[in-house]
């Protein structure tokens, strides 16, 4: 039984160090494609702690406990591969202007070059904490340093604004 919580201990240990030390350990293992350093030390983790209660609650021995250790284990670490790769995905669906279309409706700035009536000009937003510079449009000519708010995004570099009327 101490094999099998050892075996639980040191998946745990890997599980901080990996949290601590944020990727290098992956480097140092060299642990790539599907099989991650989360994976393997899922995997680890639940084979020692369900082989040592499989060995002491059921006494079937040392082969049972093994068996449904790496049951559970290569559970746990499909599981963490499969929720990670989710993650990734959606993670990577989001891009660079539907951002954008959400963030930048109502969005404080001023224009730093006119905008003709039905034309274009440039505006300096405050967004997330960024200073970002657009493509502005707006039905009315605006002048230098009048201050805008968003009413539209036309597209990933361009928006439709409206002077702030105070």
């Amino acid at each position: 039984m101490e094999w099998f919580l050892g075996l639980g201990i040191v998946g745990l240990i890997l599980l901080l160090l990996a949290l601590v030390l944020d990727g290098v350990l992956e480097g140092v293992l060299d642990l790539d494609g599907a099989f991650s350093l989360p994976a393997a030390t899922a995997f680890v983790s639940l084979l020692g702690f369900t082989g040592a209660i499989t060995l002491a609650v059921t006494g079937l021995g040392v082969a049972p406990a093994l068996g449904a250790g790496a049951v559970v284990g290569g559970g746990a670490a499909w599981v963490v591969v499969r929720v990670s790769r989710a993650l990734m995905r959606d993670d990577q669906s989001h891009t660079d202007a539907a951002q954008r279309d959400e963030g930048l409706v109502g969005a404080a700035g001023a224009v730093v070059t006119a905008i003709p009536g039905g034309g274009y000009g440039e505006v300096l937003l405050n967004v997330a904490g960024l200073r970002v510079k657009l493509t502005a449009s707006s039905a009315q000519a605006v002048p230098v340093g009048t201050e805008v708010w968003v009413a539209g995004v036309l597209s990933a570099t361009a928006v439709e604004v409206r002077p702030v009327e105070r």
